[in-house]
């Protein structure tokens, strides 16, 4: 030890962290959008502690473990706002239909003959290894046997809002929305203090469900301040229903027997006028666009640049493998900017990095979870993961984040961490046995097949 002017100067101690991610292109998605190439990310434990540039980290954390991320991109882990993750086991059962056909003669009688505990775990762990391969750490599910669902989520490692679903006919769990209401009550008093699955009650939509059970729906969550999800004005049909039973449009309706409180998710959106918009904007409901979804059942096309502009938070969501067909957030967020220069005739509508944040950060708020999701900021969960920018199509890169939006699959993610839990490394799944999960799901498939015929 050295002393100066009567003073000791010790030598320079570094922290330890669980985990160091160096040298990747790191793309924050924070609120100056900062890109730091080549940057680093130290995390430790669940929280990221410093993103910087690497000799910065290298100079002031020691890492128990280390990943090389030169060649790769770094990103918040892809929230998905909306889907139903059993449904994968009816991936491609009925196609280019519309959705009220396609759910009526085809999904509602598969879900009466097929649908159970069984059914639910296997569908879910193979939606869990098809998230985990390509990005997503986060995703918003409405189905049956919820419980089902956030075991299977849990052990896989993902992060979830799960919300029971409740209709007004009988379902594959529930004979009568009360016993729907009191599934989920007991659903959400078992998960409220995970610390990844957060418990939702699902009202189906105001289609499905009459006045008493919607208030019943809405009650429920703000007595135990969960998450309400509901799917909204949809389709055509839902909004010419909507207008003959009530004279007012699903958002209007629903906003006349004062059902939207804070922290409810509308999935789809697809068919809401202004005055709807300034309903959600008031109200401080989030929105998850599905643009495959709404593409491929021809639903229409929400009018997501209204929404935005409104300031009502817009996240992305890939709805179930059943109408879409798959749960590739990249895809999604492709098919999100394309659509809506499309709808705009404006190139310069939804760019790839309006994109990448409603994958991420805007998903984060459309979900109440931005203080601890969708940038990588210190003190948030790190959820990460590491893209590769090395397949020819990926050559060569000028701009990461055009790349990550109108290049990129699913299937370039190489890494993903949820929670600072490394469940895919180099795209070696850690949590579920691959094979078995799709045997599982082969297995299930065969049973569909038997029931439908």
């Amino acid at each position: 030890m050295f002393f100066l002017g009567g003073a000791a100067t010790a030598p320079h101690q570094k922290r330890r962290v669980s985990l160091v991610i160096s040298g990747g292109v790191v793309v924050t998605v924070d609120r100056d959008r900062r890109i730091l190439d080549p940057g680093s990310i130290a995390v430790d434990g669940d929280r990221i502690v410093a993103v910087d540039r690497p000799e910065m980290i290298a100079n002031t954390f020691e890492a128990h473990e280390s990943i090389d991320a030169r060649g790769r991109a770094v990103m918040p882990g892809l929230i998905n706002t909306h889907t139903h993750a059993p449904m994968v086991l009816y991936r491609g059962l009925a196609d280019d239909l519309s959705l009220m056909e396609w759910l009526q003669k085809y999904i509602f009688p598969a879900e009466a003959k097929t649908v159970s505990p069984e059914f639910v775990r296997a569908g879910t762990r193979l939606a869990a290894l098809e998230m985990i391969r390509s990005g997503t750490t986060t995703y918003a599910d409405m189905y049956y046997f919820e419980e089902e669902v956030a075991a299977a989520t849990k052990n896989a490692g993902l992060r979830a809002v799960l919300g029971q679903t409740i209709v007004q006919f009988p379902a594959p769990d529930a004979k009568s929305p009360a016993d729907g209401l009191n599934r989920a009550e007991q659903f959400i008093q078992t998960w409220q203090r995970d610390d990844l699955i957060s418990p939702a009650v699902a009202p189906h939509s105001m289609y499905t469900l009459d006045r008493r059970a919607l208030l019943a729906c809405r009650d429920l969550g703000v007595r135990y301040g969960v998450p309400v999800l509901i799917h909204l004005a949809e389709t055509r049909d839902e909004l010419r229903l909507s207008r003959k039973a009530h004279r007012a449009s699903p958002t209007a309706y629903l906003e006349s027997i004062d059902f939207w409180r804070p922290r409810t998710v509308a999935a789809h959106g697809v068919w809401v006028s202004q005055p709807d918009i300034a309903i959600l904007k008031r109200r401080g409901v989030g929105v998850s666009h599905n643009p495959e979804s709404n593409m491929k059942l021809a639903s229409g096309i929400a009018p997501v640049v209204q929404l935005r502009g409104a300031g009502v938070p817009v996240g992305l969501g890939t709805d179930g493998a059943a109408s879409n067909n798959d749960l590739d957030m990249f895809e999604a967020m492709r098919q999100a900017s394309f659509l809506a220069k499309l709808d705009t005739r404006n190139p310069r509508t939804l760019s790839a990095s309006e994109a990448i944040a409603m994958a991420t950060i805007e998903g984060a708020r459309a979900l109440g979870m931005d203080r601890d999701l969708g940038s990588l900021e210190p003190g948030k969960k790190a959820d990460v993961i590491l893209v590769s920018l090395a397949a020819a199509r990926q050559t060569p890169v000028y701009h990461v984040v055009s790349h990550l939006v109108y290049v990129t699959r699913g299937d370039d993610v190489q890494t993903t961490i949820v929670n600072g839990r490394i469940v895919m490394r180099e795209g070696k799944v850690q949590t579920l046995q691959e094979a078995r999960v799709l045997a599982e799901a082969r297995t299930m498939a065969d049973r569909v097949r038997a029931a439908v015929r």
